[in-house]
Parts: C-alpha cells; structure tokens; sequence
C-alpha cells in the first residue's frame, strides 16, 4: 500500500504535518510521561482538508487517531508506528455565539475553557465543567460523551450538544449542525458521533447548547457518619433546593484525609474522622435567598441527625477551596501511582454496599497491602475509585479489574460513566453491554468504518 504521507503534506500543507523526532516530542497522554508513538500528526485547518485526508487514508488503508487534549483516562487516544494521529490543534475557532437563542458553534479543537469564557461574555454558561477544562477540547468531550460536576442539573454532553458535523472513514462530510432544541425529522444523526471515542466518524464542529449565567452561587461541605445518611441528606437537597441543586459530591474518609488533612497542601474546611464528607452547591439567581435556602437545608441535616457538622463558604475563594479538594490530582497520583482508576455508575442506594464488597474481596486478596479511594457525583450515579495493590504488577492490576468488574455486575453498573472505554475498558464491555448490544454496535462500525480505520482497537 502507497505511504500517504506527501499526499497529506500537499492537502494541509508544511505546518500541518509533523513527522519524525517532532512527533516524539509531543506527549502521549496527559501524565506527561509517554510521548506520542504514531508516525505522522497530521492537523488539518477546517473539514474540508479533514476529508481530503480521510480519503487518501482510505486509499492507502491508513488508520488513524483522532486526538484532542489528550486528558482521557481510558486509552482512547493512545496511538502506535502504525497510525497517522489527526490533531484538531489548528481548529480552534469560536465560529459564533447566538445570545438570544443561546447556541454556539464552535471548531472541535476549541478548549473547553475558552468556550466557558465566551459564554460568559454573553451572560451565559456551557453547563458541562470538568477538572480538565483548560486542556480538554469540545471535540474530546463530544467523543467522550463528557459528565462532570454539574450533571446532575445540567446532564452529560450529549443534553448540552444540540448539532454536529463529522467526517466519515471515506471523506465524506455529514453535516447536521442543528441549532434548534426540537429537531425530530427521522434520525439524530449526531448521536452517533456523541460517545463514540472518534470510531464512526470524526467530529469536525458543533452546536452547543448555552444557559443563562446563575448569578448566585452557595457552596456547603458536610460532614456525615454514614452513608444511609449521606442519601438522606441527598433526598433532602434534592426536595428542598430541587433545580437550584446543581452539584452533589461525595468523597468517602479515605480520599478526604489524604487530600485536606494529610497532605497539607489544602487547609481543611472540616476535620477528618468523618465517614463521608459531601459538597452541595445550588446555583440561581438570588444571592440572599439561595445562601438562605442551602443554610436553612444544614439546619434541617442537624435537627435530624443527618450532618456532624459543615461549613458555608463565605466567599468565592472559600468556595473554590472546598472545590479545590475534591479536583486535586498530584496528591493522589503520588500516593497511589500506580494504581488502577475505576469509572463507574451504579444505583446510588446500593453503593455503599458495593464499596463494601469490593473492599472485602480486595483486602483477601492482599490483605493490607491495598489500598483503595472512593469519591463521585453520587446524584448522578457515578463513582470514581483508585485502587493500589502491593506489590504492584500487570497479574495484580489485571486481578483488581476481575475483583471491581466482577462485583459491579451483580449491581447491574455501568464500568464506564463518564470516562468512555478506548483500551484500557474494552474488554469488560459485555459487564455494561448484552451480546446483542455489541453485535449492534459492531455492525454500526462495519457499516461506517467497512475498513477499521477510525481508532481501531478502541472501544469494541
């Protein structure tokens, strides 16, 4: 087969192929740590060069990998000698910002904090927020169908992306960059890209959804004995804050004292020695009465002995230093690196029994030489868990999935949330998926993809 190379070069030109010792100097995931392994980044300028690229690939049986800001956690982007990667790094513009009928469209490579910016410009929002923000790209969290922090009022991506438009396998441009909140003329064809890790066509740009800006915004953090409690105070919230409540988070003793109390690098809102501690934010429009609701909810926790004890941020630097403890990263990954990390959703009333199970199944496995970090947006179902076994090896983080895996399908959850499944998932799918799911999706690939060119080996 013919190296499409130099016919990539004369498409997007001199700056939009890089090749040899420059592709190794880019890195290969967000750590840092590994470097890119394909042989050629190619990073077209708009679709039309994206498709003239798909289509000398396709000739030549090239395959590819979409990247974007390369912060995913499952693998997806992990390119080897034998893949030519497609950066969206040139594709960066804010195409347009409708304020009335709140819409913007935007290039897939656009980060997604420069899209939270101008948004705000407008007195708008784009509800979706992660800890990635200022490197993952819209195209990433489109691939990705992206969570977050605020799904719980908001939803995931794919409620906040209302049109697409991607490139097939074969060049071909499917624009359907819908602005409106009801289209229902036969397929939404967008939903085939949203959630598919960059395997049945490649995002090029999209229509997102804004919101008007909340002008209020009150932050507890709880302290509370056990779970049975933290569900009540989620009920609680839930019914007294009801749309206002935008965020519900939930990190078990463990996370809490590593990260506020040992590390020393946060000061504390709250003492350790807590089982769980949670942080609740309602967002709305009403300073006065937002901050008046969530302190009359802490009052109603501790007239029913639901929280031990909490804090109301006071301000917005108080705010973000509660937040700053449940996105803090460095500590973790210096305590427990390395270690497997775990995405996965479950019925919120059963969650503390499968943390449970799982704790026990790993502690007769290694005893105390495991170590284990449970944290999530439990209102939205999700959990997120750091598994440390030693000594450390390919067979023990090879056991650590069976153990969670395996205890995850006896609840019916979904081994990913939010993270997607690339490689590093792939072959725990049938946990979340039935045989004929697979064989559906499957032949949505061939169909799409009859070569396997788009990310192979990710996913299915």
């Amino acid at each position: 087969m013919p190296d499409p190379l130099e016919a990539i070069r004369a498409v997007v030109g001199d700056a939009g192929l890089i090749t040899g010792e420059a592709v190794r100097a880019r890195p290969g995931d967000w750590s840092g740590r590994t470097s890119c392994g394909a042989k050629a980044v190619v990073r077209p300028r708009d679709a039309a060069e994206l498709a003239e690229v798909m289509k000398l690939c396709t000739a030549a049986r090239q395959p590819v990998v979409p990247a974007g800001g390369l912060t995913g956690l499952a693998h997806g982007a992990d390119a080897n000698e034998a893949d030519v990667m497609i950066s969206f790094e040139r594709m960066r513009a804010i195409e347009a910002i409708d304020p009335v009928a709140m819409t913007m469209t935007v290039e897939a490579g656009v980060p997604l904090q420069a899209v939270h910016e101008a948004a705000a410009e407008q007195g708008l929002i784009y509800a979706v927020d992660l800890g990635a923000r200022g490197s993952c790209t819209i195209g990433g969290n489109i691939a990705t169908n992206a969570g977050g922090n605020s799904v719980i009022r908001y939803g995931m991506t794919r409620e906040n992306v209302l049109g697409v438009e991607a490139v097939l396998a074969d060049g071909t441009i499917v624009s359907s960059m819908n602005a409106m909140l009801k289209n229902n003329a036969a397929y939404d064809l967008k939903q085939l890209f949203i959630g598919s890790e960059g395997t049945l066509g490649l995002v090029t740009r999209a229509v997102l959804r804004l919101r008007p800006a909340p002008t209020s915004e009150a932050t507890a953090i709880l302290a509370i004995k056990d779970f049975e409690n933290v569900k009540r105070v989620f009920g609680l919230a839930s019914k007294r804050l009801g749309s206002l409540l935008s965020s519900f988070e939930v990190m078990w003793r463990e996370f809490y004292e590593l990260v506020a109390v040992e590390s020393r690098k946060h000061q504390a809102p709250l003492p350790g020695g807590h089982g769980f501690y949670v942080i609740l934010e309602a967002t709305g429009t009403d300073d006065v009465r937002d901050a008046a609701m969530v302190e009359a909810l802490l009052a109603e926790c501790f007239e029913r002995g639901f929280a031990e004890d909490a804090v109301l941020a006071a301000s917005k630097s108080q705010r973000n230093a509660i937040w700053a403890i449940r996105e803090e990263s460095e500590v973790l990954i210096k305590a427990l690196a390395p270690g497997v990390m775990f995405d996965v959703s479950l019925p919120l009333p059963r969650m503390q029994e499968f943390v449970t199970g799982m704790r026990a199944a790993l502690a007769a496995e290694w005893g105390d030489d495991v170590r284990s970090l449970v944290y999530g947006h439990i209102g939205d179902s999700n959990l997120h868990l750091i598994v440390s076994p030693r000594p450390w090896s390919d067979a023990a983080k090879k056991r650590v999935e069976e153990i969670v895996y395996t205890q995850l399908g006896g609840f019916g959850g979904s081994m990913s949330a939010e993270h997607g499944v690339g490689t590093e998932k792939r072959e725990w799918l049938h946990v979340s998926r039935s045989a004929e799911e697979i064989a559906l999706m499957k032949q949505l690939k061939a169909l799409l993809d009859p070569h396997g060119l788009l990310n192979r080996g990710k996913v299915l």
